[in-house]
């Protein structure tokens, strides 16, 4: 069974999802609420989903569970994520997301939330242990919640209309990549209320998996032809359950996601800011705040958050490589306050970039040029078996001969970090960075260097490297 929690829930292969681990798993977190004393029995717990065609299913399966529990559940249909976590907080209620966010759609996955925001590591632990305990005797039954779809978007949009003040984007010409992500009908209402002049594009029945961290080349390839036909301002999309924002610029170029949450760090006025050791070495000095690093994962951002406040400090906020962006104090950047949203979100960094271009007169092509960051690039290998990158990360963390050995046709090793994956910093300042997928048979390569040119033909050799790696 495909069926683990990796950096963002617990992910699988969709035919492994289905029937007995989405009902156990769910009865588990039934149990973790209870005995935790996050949640009573007959508490209400949400379900929202994403458009994968296994989606429907499994969400069913999840209500049957959290009814057989002791629970009621409310069916809050297809939605964004960060939007049935905004509804959670709002009814004090937990809430579960069936989504596998950007991965392939064969897989999917689930997402669990307490009533104050995402679950920790070690609630994830605890939800474990009790699958395990409970494994063989679950039903595995099916129900229908009551359904307040309408009222969990409705209140997720009125936060998103805050954000910037009226007319904030009026006269800017704006793209929206629908494809199969559930904030596709959302984007357009909310830019068209800032009076945006916006523009449909690409709108899909089938699931396509789009990384936002990864751009694709024939997503590229979309976006450079949708520019250059209609001559945008900007096109912007999300991944699948739209936690993870995609903004191009006007030559349909996608703007990397840690780049779009230094922007809203800017945008906002944000004291700290907590982002993964993956984002770009060059935050620190594009802003006038702390900069905290963690491991990958939302789970580690929130857990560093959660640190800045008990430690007295505000303006606090985060952000992943992948440009999902998390707040842990309320901002004020327009007058409305924003309240707290801990976990991933798509839309206020997206409408932070489009605000501060359009505000400065700028394209968005010189407002993240002004930055002035290390060019970073980043790919994956796909159906690299877990078991072959375990190997591969072990050889290189056995020793410092082994990672010069193999690292020696590309430079010389001058500093790592084994904070996440394994970090190198080379003789003359590149970076390469190797991190197996915590959720995916997959190996990811991330490097910056100087100019775009380099970077790419270190990332190219840094994936050869990685292909031509053979277990011992």
């Amino acid at each position: 069974m495909s069926v683990k929690f990796g950096t963002s829930g617990l992910r699988g292969l969709s035919t492994d999802l289905l029937g007995e681990p989405s009902s156990l798993y769910t009865a588990a977190f039934c149990h973790h609420l209870q005995k935790a004393g996050y949640a009573e029995k007959d508490d209400v717990v949400l379900v929202g989903q994403d458009y994968r065609e296994s989606s429907p299913a499994i969400a069913a399966n999840c209500m049957g569970a959290i009814a057989a529990s002791g629970f009621t559940p409310v069916d809050c249909g297809a939605l964004p994520t960060p939007a049935l976590a905004f509804y959670g907080q709002k009814r004090k209620a937990a809430s579960i997301m069936i989504t596998g966010s950007h991965i392939p759609a064969d897989r999917n996955g689930i997402k669990f939330y307490l009533p104050d925001g995402e679950i920790t590591k070690a609630d994830e632990e605890a939800i474990s242990g009790f699958a395990e305990q409970l494994a063989g005797t679950v039903d595995q039954t099916t129900a229908e919640g009551e359904d307040e779809a309408s009222e969990a978007l409705a209140g997720f949009g009125a936060r998103c209309t805050a954000i910037l003040p009226d007319d904030a984007l009026s006269g800017m010409k704006v793209g929206v990549y629908q494809h199969s992500t559930v904030a596709r009908d959302l984007f357009i209402a909310v830019l068209e209320h800032y009076g945006a002049d916006v523009k449909p594009l690409g709108f899909s029945e089938e699931f396509i998996p789009v990384d936002t961290e990864a751009v694709a080349p024939e997503t590229v390839a979309l976006l450079k032809g949708w520019t250059g036909e209609h001559g945008f301002d900007a096109i912007i999309s999300a991944d699948g359950d739209a936690d993870r924002p995609l903004v191009a610029d006007e030559t349909g170029t996608p703007l990397r996601g840690d780049l779009i949450g230094l922007m809203t760090a800017n945008f906002l006025g944000a004291k700290v800011v907590v982002t993964p050791v993956t984002s770009n070495s060059g935050i620190e000095k594009n802003g006038d705040f702390e900069v905290i690093r963690t491991r990958v994962g939302s789970p580690y951002v929130i857990a560093g958050m959660e640190k800045a406040i008990a430690e007295g400090k505000d303006g606090v906020m985060g952000f992943e490589a992948n440009g999902g962006l998390l707040t842990a104090s309320p901002f004020r950047p327009a007058g409305d306050t924003i309240a707290p949203l801990p976990t991933r979100d798509c839309f206020l960094p997206v409408l932070s970039a489009l605000y501060l271009a359009h505000r400065d007169k700028r394209k968005l092509s010189e407002l993240a040029k002004a930055y002035s960051l290390p060019v970073a690039d980043a790919d994956r290998i796909k159906n690299f078996e877990q078991a072959r990158s375990a190997a591969l990360m072990d050889y290189l963390r056995e020793s410092d001969d082994n990672l010069s050995e193999f690292l020696a046709p590309i430079g010389t090793v001058a500093d790592k970090s084994d904070i996440d994956g394994l970090r190198v910093t080379l003789d003359d300042g590149r970076i390469i960075h190797f991190r197996p997928s915590g959720n995916a048979p997959e190996m990811r390569c991330y490097v910056e260097a100087a100019s775009a040119g380099e970077a790419r033909e270190l990332l190219k050799q840094g994936l050869a490297l990685i292909e031509g790696f053979k277990a011992r």
